[in-house]
């Protein structure tokens, strides 16, 4: 029961980076770049619930639903000013343009509020510790329960609004071939604006609920980086429910890598993504002739 317990615990650790991952994996499929500043994005969207529970007292959900609206603005804003340039000088010119933004983000929060840790645990009510005892073994977490509800919600909407709506089939077209979508009078930039809006939006949800499963410093995004591109490259570049799956596979490979050994849990998610690298790109193929 303790591997069954493992695994449900891991599928919940998995739903939060596959949210985590969700904005990177659905820029990358829009836009075609990696942006290397998703993570601190979301640190930052938590530092700015974090601010509306300090001077209002609210919840860390409803500091959320506030939030939301300004980090969807501050999407479109850095597509404006960052983003927009840098797609038209090449495929190294957005990375580190996002490489950049990343360090200014760290460095604008240690100057805001200094590298001491915050958590959002206290804001968010008996949902961080209730739980409901399965078995003697098994354990669910109402946090776990809702990431995971959340997750799919996050995951399934998206994918109606891209297969149902006008605006997600402009985003599909643009993402096909963005000259052939301009065309026949689609507008690219607004698409890619609308794309980074969502998001951004998306990891501010992933910035929530780092702050209220953990705590977070200005340079927590980098680590959160890690395993949001791991859960995409898993699942596959630009596939939505892939990085779902994705995520899942990541989460369960570190809490059963925790039960051999618990420095093992991070390790073991490292070792599935580098797994699924050689696979991906045939190296296990050549390995296989070499020892033939």
């Amino acid at each position: 029961m303790t591997i069954v317990n493992a695994v449900l615990q891991g599928i919940f650790l998995g739903a939060f980076y596959a949210v985590l991952a969700c904005g990177l994996s659905l820029m990358f499929g829009v836009m075609r770049i990696i942006n290397l500043a998703h993570g601190d994005l979301a640190v930052l969207g938590a530092y700015v619930i974090f601010v509306i529970v300090e001077h209002t007292g609210a919840s860390a959900f409803v500091a959320f639903a506030v939030a939301l609206p300004v980090m969807i603005v501050l999407g479109y804003v850095l597509q404006a000013i960052v983003l927009e340039r840098s797609l038209k000088a090449g495929i190294l010119t957005p990375l580190l343009a996002t490489f950049g933004l990343s360090i200014v983000i760290q460095n604008l929060l240690q100057l805001g509020f200094s590298p001491d840790v915050h958590s959002l645990g206290g804001s968010a009510g008996s949902v961080t510790t209730a739980s409901w005892q399965v078995t003697s073994g098994l354990s669910v977490s109402a946090l776990g329960l809702l990431v995971l509800v959340v997750a799919v919600i996050v995951f399934g909407g998206l994918q109606l609004f891209l297969s149902k709506t006008r605006v997600g089939w402009m985003m599909r077209a643009t993402a096909e071939d963005a000259d052939a979508a301009e065309l026949v009078g689609i507008d690219s930039h607004a698409v890619y604006a609308r794309a980074t809006a969502i998001a951004v939006g998306i990891a501010a949800l992933g910035g929530l609920f780092l702050g209220i499963r953990s705590v977070f410093d200005p340079v927590s995004g980098p680590t959160q980086l890690i395993f949001a591109f791991e859960a995409v490259v898993i699942g596959g570049m630009g596939s939505l429910w892939g990085t779902l799956v994705g995520g899942i596979a990541l989460g369960v490979a570190q809490t059963l890598g925790a039960q051999i050994h618990p420095q093992l849990a991070v390790m073991a998610g490292h070792l599935l993504f580098l797994a699924v690298l050689i696979v991906r790109f045939g190296g296990g193929r050549l390995l296989l002739r070499s020892m033939g």
